[in-house]
């Protein structure tokens, strides 16, 4: 029967010929997509475990190195930078180095060495003390744009600095979590949770597309099945037929849909959905990927197939009878109320682990996805009555009723976009919310250059730092905070919910300063926040403190202020200059970039929820184009008798669009409401915020889609005249 079943689908005639096309062609463009999309996931993580060598802690192997990660900038540019010493000859050398750098001797990426060459030294290359000994291979970047640099020191020269560690094992992935501080990357924790998400917002969609596909000419497979039965064949036999025609469309369109990805591959790499391109080696395709959509696919189709002939039973005299079917139960609401249930009963007792959060929130996305499948056909009849008992004419009335009658198959062509508008609201629900609760302010100042002390890092007494830059082009004034020793009490005096100041400032220094507050009338000293900034809009007087200018300079630094004309010239020669006196984790930055770069993970979760977005939008509008024309092809009969009788074409135009639109504007109000319900006690659960509303551009990417179904509509009406002609009704 297997080689029977081949023969029907490869050499069956025209009408076969066009059936395993249109399978094959719409199985492609799903699967290319779902490859695309989860070889760009396994990117990502590739992506991210390049940062891990720099995040480099422990300490155990033979002649460990003194270590010190730096992140450095440059304008809105971040610069991962490693300054090490060897201790012995066995120390490691980090990934895409040939070996390490002797003292005075620096290996910069491609992209750091090219802005070196093309910017002043003063405001760049001398950062990197003596010369460039070669580039960074492929291996340490995460990104063909990423700066990095490597820079090499003697010993008992960076053994001194504060902050520096001993590492004898080079990192390979990027770490769980980021106590003291990571180079760039989403910690592993995090990732795990996004990831996990957005396979099961991709997968689901991808079922849809492949069950739909499946059921294209149901109808007149049935009819070859039941004369099949009529000259002996088993009910076994022909389960098995149905199967391998499914499963040929599958493997020709899985296999057509690996070489639409392989062929736009390096073009897919270089978008930056993390926020930075990929290498198109960080998309290859894994054996398990491969394995698991090679054979998933296909059995997934033939499973479908076998499934969408669970309600026909053809008898031996070759009769095919359908099963009376029921109308569809309220129950089906029961597993879209469980899944919000579950997501609701999460409010107030998130899991502190990951794992845990993993299956607590995506068992509950995806029990709501089900639940919307399950519930379709319901609405969809609920719907189709309140439209029959309101009907306005024939065509409405008969659309209608061919609604309440078969809402399963009314809702089956629509049932991939409304998987897809549920995953675009949610993703967009939350990432929305996550950008507007770290929104950074309307005007940010881009004059001002902080550079703060942690822990043991501090300027010592007498520091020239702050002389020097006042002499430089571009800046205007240098404030110096201080940390006020034990015996000088801090003012219990909060600025709104900021708290009270802890810092100590001189004010002849921050006279001169554009900052939110200011020194009383005769003050020497005050008291300030770090970066002496008050809360919002504050423009008050700084609490006058009890310390004399003479010992306030006697006391430990806690921040340096520059304060800039804003120019990239002088915040650039002013952070080399801060930086080569004080070498420290971070780098000095302005409010501007520290803002970008606390937002920078969110916007990376933002355009992968735009490939989401995007990538189940396209396999949903697949689903739909195939839905409605296989819809068409199932029905040609009836049609044809309607316009014997005399109702005219344009009447069935009517009915098929009427049809086609009342459930999927249906299906789009309850995927929406679902989508944003969901949303927020996903919010609240997790992070303890209000679901943000989406603005304007959310609905209009939503009209668009629905635009774009409408359309997808359209242009299968002009089926109808072809496959409603009075021929049709006589061969059938």
């Amino acid at each position: 029967m297997i080689r029977f079943g081949l023969r029907l689908t490869l050499a069956g005639g025209r009408e076969a010929a066009v059936r395993l096309i249109v399978i094959s062609v719409a199985m492609a463009l799903g699967v290319g997509m779902l490859v695309a999309a989860l070889a760009g996931l396994g990117g990502v993580s590739s992506q991210n475990d390049r940062y891990g060598w720099a995040n480099s802690r422990t300490a155990e192997g033979p002649d460990p190195l003194w270590w010190q990660l730096r992140v450095d900038g440059f304008g809105t540019q971040s610069i991962g930078r490693v300054d090490l010493a060897a201790t012995g000859p066995r120390s490691p050398v980090p990934p895409g180095l040939p070996r390490l750098p002797g003292p005075g001797e620096y290996f910069a990426s491609p992209e750091l060495a090219r802005l070196i060459a093309a910017t002043p030294p003063a405001e760049l290359g001398d950062r990197f003390p003596g010369r460039l000994a070669g580039t960074i291979g492929d291996d340490a970047l995460p990104s063909p744009a990423s700066l990095v640099a490597v820079v090499g020191y003697a010993p008992d020269v960076l053994s001194q600095r504060p902050g520096v560690v001993r590492v004898g094992t080079i990192a390979t992935v990027a770490p769980t979590s980021c106590p003291g501080g990571c180079w760039s990357g989403i910690p592993t924790s995090g990732l795990q949770l996004i990831l996990g998400v957005v396979a099961a917002a991709l997968i689901f969609p991808l079922i849809i597309l492949v069950g739909t596909t499946t059921r294209l000419a149901a109808s007149r497979r049935e009819q070859r099945f039941a004369a099949m039965r009529l000259v002996g064949a088993t009910p076994r036999q022909i389960s098995v037929v149905a199967a391998v025609e499914a499963t040929v469309s599958a493997v020709v369109g899985t296999a057509v849909g690996f070489g639409l990805f392989l062929a736009f591959r390096d073009s897919l790499a270089a978008v930056p959905f993390t926020g930075a391109p990929m290498f198109p080696a960080d998309l290859a395709l894994s054996s398990s990927l491969v394995i698991g959509v090679a054979l998933g696919v296909p059995l997934l189709a033939a499973v479908a197939a076998l499934v969408s002939l669970r309600r026909v039973r053809v008898s031996p005299l070759g009769i095919a009878r359908r099963a009376v079917a029921r109308p569809p139960r309220v129950w089906r609401l029961l597993p879209l109320l469980a899944g919000l249930g579950e997501l609701a009963y999460f409010v107030g007792r998130r899991p502190q682990t990951t794992d845990g959060q993993i299956l607590a929130y995506l068992s509950g996305i995806f029990v709501v996805m089900i639940g919307l499948v399950v519930a379709g056909p319901w609405l969809t009849m609920a719907v189709g009555r309140v439209a029959a008992r309101r009907a306005g004419g024939t065509a409405s009335l008969i659309a209608a009723r061919r609604l309440a009658g078969n809402p399963r198959a009314g809702f089956r062509s629509v049932s991939g976009l409304v998987i897809a508008l549920f995953v675009t609201t949610v993703a967009v629900g939350i990432m929305g919310t996550l950008t507007a609760d770290r929104a950074a302010p309307s005007a940010i100042d881009r004059s001002l250059l902080h550079t703060i002390f942690r822990d043991e890092q501090t300027a010592p007494a007498g520091d020239p730092v702050p002389a020097a830059l006042k002499t430089q082009p571009g800046v205007r004034a240098v404030v110096v905070t201080r940390h006020p020793t034990d015996d000088i009490p801090v003012p219990q005096t909060p600025l709104g919910d900021w708290g009270w100041p802890s810092s100590l400032v001189a004010c002849a220094d921050l006279a001169p300063m554009r900052t939110s507050g200011r020194c009383a009338p005769d003050a020497e000293v005050a008291w300030v926040y770090s970066g002496v900034r008050g809360p919002g809009n504050w423009d008050g007087v700084w609490p006058t403190a009890d310390v004399s200018p003479a010992r306030l300079t006697t006391l430990r630094t806690d921040s340096i202020v520059t304060y800039t004309d804003g120019s990239t010239a002088a915040l650039e020669q002013a952070r080399t200059t801060l930086g080569a006196a004080h070498p420290m984790m971070y780098a000095p930055f302005t409010e501007a970039e520290w803002n970008a770069e606390t937002t920078r993970v969110f916007q990376g979760w933002q355009r992968l929820a735009d490939v989401v977005v995007l990538t189940s939008l396209a396999i949903a509008g697949c689903s739909l184009a195939v839905g409605v024309a296989g819809g068409l092809s199932e029905r040609k009969r009836p049609f044809s008798l309607l316009r014997l009788t005399g109702v005219p074409l344009r009447t069935l135009r009517r009915v098929v669009a009427l049809e086609s639109v009342t459930p999927l504007l249906a299906a789009a109000v309850v995927a929406l409401g679902a989508g944003l319900l969901s949303a927020h006690l996903f919010l609240r659960a997790q992070m303890q915020l209000d679901l943000h509303p989406p603005g304007p551009a959310f609905y209009v990417v939503v009209l668009a889609g629905i635009a774009a179904s409408l359309a997808a509509i359209s242009l299968t009406l002009p089926l109808l005249r072809q496959i409603t002609g009075p021929e049709v009704a006589r061969n059938e």
